[in-house]
């Protein structure tokens, strides 16, 4: 990408007293000329940047500018090395290691030193999910639509969507983008996908905001719940809704007291508790669920 370019090209010059633009282009892989309007840009940014002819010559950062090193301190690389590093674990190429590579020219003690972040974004289905991710990349930066199956609470449908952004939240990769078939920005989970692949249509990218990915936007809080569970479950409310969500009983039951999203993730929530919870509230709700169980008892019986 452009941009990880411009960075890597801008700490060379930050590292280095000069370096030619043949240097240049061998490093990332690019023409000359690429290099030529790369650096027109990083100018046009404000970095004063000289060049010189002849023997001894070649590109550098004015010398009155270049007051430090590095752009960074040994902390901030190594946080942003910690995300690199994690990006790398979710689509399973090394592109994100070799712009560490560029970023850390002549500072390798941060490449070497103890890396106390670890972060790793891949899910369970490893091998699914990285050509999905690069898949939407792709799509993304050519600006080329998305073909896939999808599968949703709802049902299956084909969808065709204009791809803006590759986005991790929840716990889980996403992408959101103009849904064809709805007509409407939509966000779409990875792992519910099929047979993705990257159409040869294009279209024509345009300023889209970033979506609203507030819990109270996209899980509006419908139910309000009251619950009690026994005390053993304590370590899955606290980890799932915090210390504040329950209070303990006399007889050490949790009363759970919490606003929740929709009920049929409310029923399934409960089931997976077995019986080690009681819904009290709401009272519909709550019929739903002894039927529900009462269906799984004649299940098991057959």
């Amino acid at each position: 990408m452009k941009i990880d370019r411009l960075i890597g090209i801008l700490s060379v010059l930050l590292q280095k007293k000069a370096v030619t633009a043949p240097y240049l282009a061998k490093k990332f892989e690019v023409s000359r000329r690429t290099i030529n309007r790369d650096i027109e840009e990083l100018c046009k940014a404000g970095i004063p940047i000289v060049t010189k002819q002849g023997v001894g010559g070649g590109i550098s950062i004015m010398e009155d500018y270049k007051l430090e090193r590095t752009l960074l301190t040994g902390p901030e690389m190594q946080d942003i090395l910690a995300g690199l590093r994690s990006l790398d674990s979710a689509d399973g190429t090394n592109r994100y290691k070799r712009l560490m590579e560029k970023l850390s020219v002549g500072a390798s003690d941060f490449m070497t030193g103890d890396q106390s972040v670890l972060i790793d974004l891949a899910s369970w289905d490893k091998s699914g999910l990285a050509p999905k991710i690069e898949a939407v990349r792709t799509a993304i930066d050519a600006g080329r639509e998305l073909v896939f199956r999808y599968y949703a609470p709802r049902g299956e449908s084909d969808r065709c969507i204009l791809p803006y952004y590759l986005i991790f939240h929840w716990s889980s990769w996403y992408v959101w983008g103009f849904c064809r078939l709805r007509e409407d920005y939509r966000l779409f989970k990875l792992n519910r996908m099929e047979a993705l692949f990257v159409s040869d249509r294009t279209f024509e990218k345009r300023a889209v905001p970033l979506p609203d990915l507030s819990n109270e936007h996209v899980f509006p809080e419908k139910l309000h719940v009251k619950a009690l569970f026994d005390a053993e479950c304590k370590w899955r409310l606290v980890e799932e809704f915090g210390f504040e969500c329950f209070a303990e009983q006399e007889d050490g039951r949790l009363l759970f007291c919490r606003d929740y999203t929709d009920e049929e993730h409310l029923v399934m929530w409960l089931l997976g508790f077995g019986e080690k919870a009681e819904l009290l509230e709401p009272e519909d709700v709550r019929e739903k669920l002894r039927r529900t169980i009462q269906k799984m008892e004649e299940r098991y019986r057959q």
